[in-house]
């Protein structure tokens, strides 16, 4: 994990995360250097318009030999870093915005964006040994950060999501910074209420074996 906080965030960096295997790295939300950015059509459309206006010709024109853009369509499955990973439409409120199911092993772990987990992207959630879900506060300060007018979760609403889908680990991210020096042990503690499995509150820069 190299972020765990949302998009307005002071006290941890906004989330982002790197899938390691070996020499392989697949970086979530953000990218550099020689490397392939997957993405549906718009997002990769409206990055190489962005690049055109803000860099220099000597710049862009690595675009297609050094940095590739691979857009993917909603339920297309590719081979990243050696491993079948499906990209689903997570029928954002906000802008379109995919996650993705990759197997790992014979394992699946389910990323499921920054809103919540709807109907429609529960059929690639389910079974998950993990699911990336945002929390974007304990539930017993919804009324303090307002959660739900965000259209995002609490601690307990993704934690009985992942219970129904039957999810083995359940990482939560994309939280408020308010309480940040306690947020593990207070996440872990309200979640535990409502997910028998494992519960995984990662701070900035935390590794995790899969």
């Amino acid at each position: 994990m190299l972020g765990t906080g949302n998009a307005l965030v002071t006290e941890c960096y906004n989330t982002c995360f790197v899938i390691s295997d070996g020499d392989k790295n697949f970086l979530v939300d953000g990218g550099d250097g020689d490397a392939k950015i997957y993405g549906h059509a718009e997002v990769l459309s409206l990055l190489e318009d962005v690049a055109e206006k803000l860099l220099q010709p000597k710049e862009t024109a690595f675009i297609g030999k050094r940095l590739h853009f691979v857009p993917v369509a909603d339920g297309e499955t590719l081979n990243v870093i050696g491993h079948a990973t499906t990209f689903f439409d997570i029928r954002s409120t906000k802008a379109k915005q995919f996650g993705f199911s990759m197997d790992i092993g014979g394992r699946k772990l389910t990323c499921c964006g920054d809103e919540p987990c709807n109907e429609f992207a529960r059929r690639y959630a389910e079974n998950s040994a993990w699911l990336l879900h945002e929390a974007f506060c304990l539930y017993s300060q919804a009324d303090i950060f307002d959660p739900y007018g965000k259209n995002h979760s609490t601690v307990k609403d993704a934690c009985e999501l992942a219970q129904k889908l039957h999810v083995e680990n359940l990482l939560l991210y994309h939280t408020e910074d308010k309480n940040l020096s306690a947020r593990k042990q207070l996440y872990i503690a309200e979640g535990q209420q409502y997910f028998s499995g494992k519960i995984h509150v990662p701070d900035d820069l935390e590794t995790l074996a899969l």
